[in-house]
């Protein structure tokens, strides 16, 4: 036999752990049930679209980026739509069929009745309801007999959020009910929301005080402080060389001899023609490309190191354990306590 597990988480991380714990402690995925208001944290009924998505569209859109980005693969049926009452949520599992088949969330109480379809309780159903419209964010589980009180184990060290408790703090500011024709609250009302839970949560024993700080985180970067540019271009520039030319001239004499006729005159004692030419040498230019000089590029590169000052916040909490007798001594009353008379 199986039981129903309800948990109100106003933390979307605790959600998200919860998941995943019921995952290791052998749930079935398809027995866990999530829905959360998509207005509590990144985006606002603004900027959430008005739409019915399913699978990675509704993690990507749903705005609550730890439970759906921490989830996907741990519960089925992952969608993000509108709800009468609540605004954009996303939802997950059996609830979300419960949501988005026949025409349950468009019509009013729709989402009271996606609670009693997954087995809780109509009165408790309008208490969570109301939880999810505030920025919480709802686990339901079908568990065995067997792991039941395991799940519960889990579901309270993740800070499950009392909801009979906090229904009398609602009552207090005159809440009388979910009502599914109500506005949805914005990401401001939310944040308000949970600002009153951290200040008047104390009967979960547990108010966070968030310590942060910054840390400095040191990168490098190339910035150009400089450089060299090499350009190449070409000239023309007059060159002089001196070259000695030869020149033939042919010149005739003639010379008055008496002589005897000899044997070498004889060969020239007959009819001819002899020519004598003339030559003269000009210059021939030819040139040639020669590499005479070599421009030689290169970068000289030195590891330097440099010191980063800078400063950084962080929150301290200064914890006063007197306080609480001092603020309880006669005369003096309770800060949670507005309206409680001066005891003198």
């Amino acid at each position: 036999m199986a039981k129903t597990i309800v948990g109100l988480f106003d933390d979307a991380s605790d959600a998200q752990a919860v998941v995943r714990e019921l995952g290791e402690l052998g749930i079935d995925r398809d027995q866990i049930s999530l829905m959360a208001n998509r207005s509590g944290d990144a985006l606002t009924r603004d900027t959430a679209p008005e739409v019915t998505t399913t699978g990675e569209d509704a993690m990507a859109g749903a705005g609550i980026g730890a439970v759906a980005g921490g989830i996907g693969g741990l519960i089925v049926g992952l969608v993000a739509l509108p709800i009468p009452g609540l605004g954009p949520v996303i939802a997950a599992g059996p609830i979300a069929a419960a949501l988005t088949g026949a025409g349950i969330g468009a019509v009013t109480g729709g989402v009271i009745g996606a609670l009693t379809h997954v087995g809780v309780p109509e009165e408790h159903a309008q208490h969570y309801a109301e939880g999810v419209r505030r920025g919480g964010t709802l686990v339901t589980v079908s568990s065995p007999d067997v792991l039941a009180q395991r799940v519960s184990d889990v579901m309270t060290r993740y800070h499950a959020v009392n909801v009979s408790d906090r229904a009398a703090k609602w009552r207090e500011s005159g809440w009388k009910g979910f009502d599914a024709s109500a506005p949805a609250l914005t990401a401001e009302d939310i944040r308000r929301e949970r600002a009153l839970y951290a200040n008047r949560d104390l009967d979960r024993g547990r108010v966070a005080i968030p310590v942060v700080e910054e840390r400095l985180s040191v990168g490098k970067r190339e910035v150009e402080r400089g450089g060299v540019r090499v350009s190449s271009r070409v000239v023309e520039q007059p060159v002089e060389l001196q070259v000695s030319l030869r020149d033939e001239r042919v010149k005739v004499e003639r010379r008055a001899v008496d002589r005897p006729l000899n044997a070498a005159d004889q060969s020239a004692f007959r009819e001819g023609t002899m020519e004598f030419k003339e030559t003269v040498e000009e210059p021939v230019v030819a040139k040639t490309a020669r590499v005479v000089e070599e421009v030689v590029v290169n970068k000289d590169v030195r590891q330097r190191t440099q010191t980063v000052r800078d400063t950084v916040k962080k929150t301290e909490v200064d914890v006063d354990q007197d306080a609480l007798e001092r603020l309880s001594q006669p005369g003096e009353r309770l800060s949670g306590e507005p309206n409680a008379p001066s005891r003198r």
